[in-house]
């Protein structure tokens, strides 16, 4: 065995070990991450009286339904949800769309000003919400979207995020297989859709799921927006439903009401979680 194989084969039990201690830390943080969710499941299933009886309790002495039930049956939770899912999925819609367009334009056409208008977006990225929170109200209110969902979804439908991240993993679509097709005819429409598209999976996946999470846990805009309960989306109506009578925090509703609004959140990440990483890193970011 030579000088090289030899210090290979010495370093090999010591390499396990360095692996068998990172893969404990790993553990140990994704318990510790886990904790808090647990206990969210945990007080949704156990009733109020139970949660005042021992509120550190991480199993449930009598599991029940019951949060859940009164949570849709009593709170309307059913139609909010729905309200939160047409919402986000017009969030959704319009951020994949105007991304991959805008992705497409700025890194496969050469026109006049392509860099000022990814100056634009990186500008765009740089104003804090707050900046732009009352001219946004006041447009809304004159196109007649207030109290209804249009208004809820429509400003954040082309969110600069999604522009950047779309631009950044475009980048490393081949420009060779875009010549190509338009040499064998085809056009700007069929290239998008037939060449450029496909290619773009991990970005359109990452792209889905920053907008949808933005969407979801958008408490601010939808409780301005929102003048009825009717139009409440899911993080309104559970601060809402976290005021009881008499000032009494029904923890048990409550928590129930939270995980109705993360579950969906998780489904989705961890459907597309091998595409997000993949987007993320070809877009660059950190």
């Amino acid at each position: 065995m030579n000088g090289p194989a030899r210090s290979e084969a010495r370093l090999l039990p010591g390499a396990r070990a360095g692996r068998g201690l990172l893969y404990a830390a790993l553990v140990v943080c994704a318990l510790a991450t886990l904790l808090p969710f647990s206990w969210v499941v945990s007080g949704s299933l156990r009733s109020l009286r139970e949660i005042r009886q021992d509120p550190g309790a991480w199993f449930p002495a009598d599991p029940t339904l019951d949060n859940f039930v009164r949570l849709f049956a009593g709170e309307g939770f059913a139609t909010y949800l729905v309200n939160s899912v047409v919402v986000a999925a017009i969030v959704v819609a319009g951020n994949v769309l105007a991304a991959t367009a805008a992705g497409y334009a700025l890194t496969k056409f050469d026109f006049p000003g392509r860099r000022i208008a990814f100056g634009a977006v990186m500008m765009a990225l740089m104003i804090p919400f707050t900046a732009v929170f009352v001219p946004q109200f006041v447009i809304t209110v004159n196109l007649g979207l207030v109290d209804t969902l249009a208004g809820i979804a429509l400003p954040s439908t082309a969110l600069p995020i999604s522009i950047f991240i779309m631009r950044q993993y475009a980048s490393s679509v081949p420009d060779e297989l875009i010549e190509a097709a338009r040499l064998d005819g085809a056009g700007e429409f069929r290239i998008f859709f037939r060449v450029f598209l496909p290619l773009t999976g991990p970005a359109v996946a990452t792209v889905t799921i920053m907008s949808f999470l933005t969407s979801w846990n958008n408490f601010i805009w939808p409780l301005v927006v929102a003048q009825s309960d009717a139009t409440y989306t899911l993080p309104v109506a559970l601060a809402a439903t976290s005021q009881a009578s008499n000032h009494v925090l029904d923890y048990g509703l409550v928590l129930a009401g939270a995980l109705v609004v993360m579950l969906p959140v998780l489904v989705l990440f961890l459907l597309l979680q091998r595409y997000f990483v993949q987007g993320i890193a070809a877009a660059g970011l950190k």
